[in-house]
């Protein structure tokens, strides 16, 4: 942040505070009430507002260096009237997500989660309410229901078949690349691109390209897939506003114009195919009084009733399901599988022991399915490892406390953010033995190893009531790509290179540079057909 920006944005802070001081000084007074968590030395009316300013865009970093400094495992910052507290404890996290999870069952209102949200009209983002409560209902008994997972396994089976198609002709087509290079981060980013949208829309394109071609993503999808991670990069991401909402439409962090960009895009992409669908609804009410068969997400969100035979749900809540379920599926499985595949090409006795699992289990004249996944102890423990040790974001979903409380013995007051640490769980050294080393042995303590942590010891799919409803689908999604690419193909190092650069990006914790390998198909060539 240059200098310039930075006075601007503390001026008019400094306006906002005088301007409201009495209220922000009645709020502060709430939080002394009882002994918060530690934290460090804050200013007054501001708290710790203007380090966030200095440590933009990496503040995740500073708060995790905060922890470290502090040797404690429970944090209070203050930004501006709000307290924010961290926790990077399993016990404390058990306490926020279990023992009083409905105290904390809300999220913030922020400028991106209400633009995201549409208004706050999904299940994701909406604070504690009648409108969550209907959304998540939705969810979890209609679209996440094991019923429809069975229904729509041929959608994610095509996939798991275009997956191993298009790598294998991208080896093919490019004569003037004789190396076989694969851009490791475009094809994950893109299956799960592909995937989702096959499940919600019933189209792996927004063209009309067959469902079987293995064509390169187009312009839209790429674009697609672009938006979606914006959208996840700009969530929750410590704008100033998210704690001073009088100063939304400024724009001081720069957010809101790529935000409202983001769902420009998104909403070009997916509004016409909603709103095709809610007009072929009517006509086929019209015509056969009867209703059809679910094809994928969309028709049930749009053939959803009420008690009096109505529609259940309205063209924004419908906009706001299908984007939040695409902003739900698309990091963690693509993440993940490039981080695995980064640390396993400076480990090749852990990629011996994965495709040899694989080919024991599966062998070499069959592509593995999501009935093998169960008997894949040794793949699923390395992509719990790539959970635990390099989680897309750093820090969870945030939780609101709904009334005053306590964790761990420490006075929460109300509407404080619980922000609960991936990193610091994951890599916590109370925890873990060489927190930072990939070890997916460690993880080998079960007859059937799943991707979640009972002790919640790592975060990958959050628990509680607002946790993950996808679980299963996550599941399949992730170790099917994982095990599709390494039992397709053989993946090497680039020539000249003798070791893969594990640097995390400045502003977040994936890859600092697209992971970039070498692939060679291992099976016969009528299984790539």
């Amino acid at each position: 942040m240059n200098l310039g920006t930075l006075v601007i944005m503390v001026t008019l802070l400094v306006y906002f505070v005088l301007k409201n001081i009495r209220v922000l000084l009645s709020q502060q007074q709430r939080g002394r009430r009882g002994r918060l968590p530690p934290g460090p030395v804050t200013l007054p009316i501001i708290g710790n507002m203007h380090q966030l300013i200095l440590n933009k865009p990496a503040v995740f970093r500073w708060i995790h260096g905060l922890l470290k400094e502090m040797k404690t495992d429970i944090m209070c910052l203050r930004l501006g009237a709000t307290h924010v507290i961290v926790v990077a404890c399993p016990q404390i996290v058990c306490e926020v997500l279990r023992t009083k999870d409905e105290v904390f069952a809300s999220r913030p209102t922020t400028f991106a989660s209400g633009l995201f949200s549409f208004g706050y009209k999904g299940s994701i983002f909406s604070p504690q309410g009648e409108q969550w409560k209907k959304m998540r209902r939705v969810l979890t008994v209609q679209i996440l229901a094991s019923s429809m997972e069975g229904k729509l396994h041929h959608l994610r089976k095509e996939e798991y078949d275009h997956l191993v198609r298009y790598i294998n002709k991208t080896l093919s087509s490019d004569m003037a690349c004789p190396i076989n290079i694969v851009n490791i981060r475009h094809v994950t980013q893109h299956y799960v691109g592909n995937m989702i949208r096959r499940l919600v829309f019933g189209k792996r394109y927004f063209s009309d390209l067959p469902a079987s071609s293995a064509s390169w993503p187009g312009h839209d999808e790429v674009a697609h897939v672009a938006a979606l991670f914006t959208v996840l990069n700009h969530l929750y991401s410590f704008c100033v506003s998210d704690y001073f909402p009088t100063l939304i439409g400024l724009d001081l962090d720069g957010h809101e114009k790529v935000s409202k960009d983001a769902m420009q895009t998104i909403n070009r992409l997916h509004d016409p195919i909603i709103e095709e669908r809610i007009r072929e609804r009517s006509s086929t009410l019209e015509k056969f009084g009867e209703k059809k068969e679910a094809r994928d997400f969309l028709d049930v969100l749009v053939h959803l009733k009420d008690a009096e035979g109505q529609p259940m749900l309205s063209l924004e809540e419908i906009r706001a399901q299908t984007a939040e379920m695409m902003f739900a599926a698309v990091d963690n499985p693509s993440n993940a599988v490039e981080w695995a595949l980064a640390e396993m090409m400076n480990m090749p006795e852990i990629m011996q022991k994965a495709t040899e699992e694989l080919d024991a289990v599966v062998g070499k004249d069959r592509l593995v399915q999501e009935s093998d996944i169960p008997q894949l102890n040794y793949l699923k423990s390395c992509i719990q490892e790539a959970f635990r040790l390099h989680p897309y974001h750093a820090l969870n979903v945030p939780h609101v406390a709904m009334a005053d409380t306590t964790i761990a013995g420490y006075t929460i007051p109300k509407d404080s953010h619980i922000l609960l640490s991936r990193l610091g769980l994951g890599r916590n050294p109370k925890i873990w033995t060489e927190p930072l080393e990939f070890q997916p042995e460690r993880h080998l303590n079960t007859a059937n190893v799943l991707l979640t942590d009972p002790g919640l010891r790592f975060i990958s799919f959050s628990s509680g009531r607002r946790g993950c409803p996808g679980i299963s689908l996550g599941t399949s999604m992730t170790m099917m790509l994982f095990a599709r690419m390494l039992q397709g193909f053989t993946w090497t190092k680039l020539p000249g290179v003798k070791s893969i650069s594990l640097q995390e990006r400045n502003a977040g914790v994936a890859l600092a540079e697209p992971l970039v390998l070498q692939a060679t198909p291992r099976l016969a060539a009528h299984l790539y057909i």
